[in-house]
């Protein structure tokens, strides 16, 4: 052995975990992404836009259908169909969003992408299944379900589309039950 091993594997140990701290930080970063959704004013006026809308007074709700456009405060979802569920004591009260069909939800320069979408106004979480992808400049994040507690700013990805919180409508995920991404490492000026 050399006495140019112990540095060298300094040097690997120290790169090595420099790599996984960077990893972990890119981690954080879409997270964080998730994480500003998570500051969402869901108290906002509510539009909305499609290439059909069908009220449903008996149900309280209203079906959009062809190209549907959702903003609220700086937050735009899109999908083919949309369900919107209301209460109309006192005042018309948005209750519940269902999304489907390439369900996207975009912020900033965020975007969250999934087969269906479902906004519960009332216990303020976002959920998101079916070949979740999440993207923030070049990092990725993809998984089966994504839930984003609007309360409590804590988002988690799940592997599997199905888990603890239901989605209703059938829901398949293309992926192996486990959570993966890329990130993009910063050169770290050539030292």
């Amino acid at each position: 052995m050399t006495s140019r091993s112990p540095f060298n594997a300094r040097t690997a140990l120290r790169n090595a975990t420099l790599g996984f701290v960077l990893t972990c930080a890119a981690f954080a970063g879409i997270q964080a992404g998730a994480q500003a959704i998570a500051g969402h004013n869901s108290d906002a006026p509510v539009d909305y836009a499609a290439d059909r809308i069908e009220l449903q007074d008996r149900e309280k709700r209203v079906v959009l259908s062809g190209n549907v456009d959702v903003t609220q405060a700086g937050l735009r979802l899109r999908a083919a169909r949309t369900i919107i569920n209301y209460t109309d004591t006192g005042s018309l009260k948005i209750q519940r969003i269902m999304a489907t069909g390439g369900v996207t939800v975009t912020r900033g320069n965020e975007r969250a992408s999934g087969d269906v979408a479902v906004y519960d106004f009332n216990r303020r979480i976002i959920t998101m299944a079916g070949n979740v992808r999440l993207l923030r400049g070049t990092d990725t994040l993809n998984g089966g379900r994504l839930v984003i507690d609007l309360r409590s700013g804590v988002s988690s990805v799940d592997g599997n589309a199905s888990g603890s919180a239901p989605v209703t409508g059938a829901v398949k995920s293309s992926g192996n039950g486990r959570v993966s991404g890329s990130f993009s490492v910063p050169k770290d000026g050539g030292k």
